[in-house]
């Protein structure tokens, strides 16, 4: 299976941290409620365990899930559960997608932040079937709206820069409608000494828009109820 994190995965990390930095407390605040004999707790599409320690920090008493497709996060993300001896008892990194990987008949929780956008809507649909099933009554799935709401043209911004040694890592991106729900996304990732460009990747992809609307109708499609947060974080519970 081909990895697209292969030329960007080194950047990805570091350049995501204060990205999560903003999106920790909203999610641990939607993220109420979650009790230990629901279940284990889910992170999908979990990419270098930024989400998984803010998952397992408020889950305290929960094993955890880390799912995640590709080689190259997955690395960083096995490296950070080792390096924590708490992470490491109650962290199984899956290698697996939403749709694929195995998981336990109930969940006590499910994180899916700034994954959702890769699925297209067939797929998402049936992500949404798959968890509400398995979510456990007053369990939370999480999961965070990302811009643009709908096929537009983005603009290239620089989403990123953090300064290690004498290197700066960068990155930055712009955006291109390609269809009816679909965006593709141009990545560039710059390595930096100074003002001297040392190495530049640059990475396509898709990424299927979803709007606010469309995602409370999907989720009520799947017997989930869903309010929206603080930085777009959006909170569903099962109906009843």
């Amino acid at each position: 299976m081909e990895d697209g994190y292969e030329a960007s995965g080194e950047f990805i990390d570091v350049l995501s941290g204060p990205a999560w930095q903003v999106l920790r407390d909203p999610v641990r605040a939607a993220l109420r409620g979650v009790e230990p004999e629901h279940g284990p707790v889910l992170d999908v599409g979990a990419g270098t365990g930024l989400g998984t320690q803010i998952l397992a920090g408020a889950c305290p008493a929960a094993a955890v899930l880390a799912v995640e497709p590709s080689p190259v996060l997955r690395a960083v993300l096995l490296s950070r559960v080792a390096a924590d001896a708490d992470l490491r008892e109650r962290v199984t990194v899956l290698a697996g997608d939403a749709l694929g990987a195995p998981l336990p008949e109930r969940l006590g929780a499910v994180l899916a932040a700034n994954m959702i956008g890769h699925l297209p809507p067939q797929d998402r649909r049936e992500f949404w079937h798959r968890v509400a099933a398995r979510l456990a009554p007053g369990a939370p799935l999480v999961v965070n709206l990302q811009p643009p709401a709908e096929p537009a043209v983005v603009g290239f911004t620089t989403f990123g820069a953090v300064r290690i040694g004498r290197h700066t890592y960068e990155g930055g991106g712009s955006a291109e409608p390609a269809g009816p729900d679909t965006v593709t996304w141009r990545m560039r990732y710059r390595v930096l000494d100074g003002d001297v460009v040392l190495r530049e990747h640059t990475v396509d992809y898709p990424w299927h828009v979803l709007s606010e609307h469309d995602l409370r109708a999907e989720l009520a499609e799947a017997g989930l109820r869903a309010e929206v947060g603080p930085m777009d974080v959006v909170r569903a519970v099962r109906v009843g």
